[in-house]
């Protein structure tokens, strides 16, 4: 049978002594499917990801809160340790989630408006929705 490759048919197949063999890994990546989009599907996540929107508190919630932080400023010597729960604007769109921290208040800044916690975490007062623990037992 004489056909077109019957002379290199036969032979070995060539391994080069100058470069390193490709891995399977690398030689796979080559048939990869190309993304001619590159960070679509990542804008396709972060708009599908989910925002709370900020709660506005009534007339008396806040006053409940007021009274807590007249409470903690009042025992801010003892160093409390308290659990506020406060909205965390998103960095990348509208809206935040609600997160809650507990901790030992070190200071409370009323021109700043800010809370300090010792791990020198800031929680802006505006945005506290609820503080709880023990030096808040008399209220209920």
């Amino acid at each position: 049978m004489k056909g077109k490759y019957n002379d290199i048919i036969d032979l070995p197949h060539h391994v080069s002594t100058k470069r390193p063999r490709m891995s399977m890994q690398d030689r796979a990546a080559q048939f990869s499917p190309f993304a001619a989009l590159t960070g679509y599907d990542a804008a396709v996540k972060e708009a599908a990801r989910l925002t709370d929107s900020r709660t506005e508190l009534s007339d008396d919630e806040l006053s409940i809160l007021n009274i807590k932080f007249q409470i903690l400023l009042d025992h801010l010597r003892e160093k409390p340790n308290v659990s506020f729960t406060y909205f965390k604007p998103d960095e990348k769109k509208s809206g935040g989630k609600y997160v809650t921290l507990r901790g030992i208040v070190k200071k409370a800044d009323t021109f700043k408006r800010l809370v300090v916690m010792q791990d020198d975490t800031g929680i802006p007062m505006d945005d506290i929705l609820d503080i709880e623990g023990e030096i808040f037992e008399s209220l209920q």
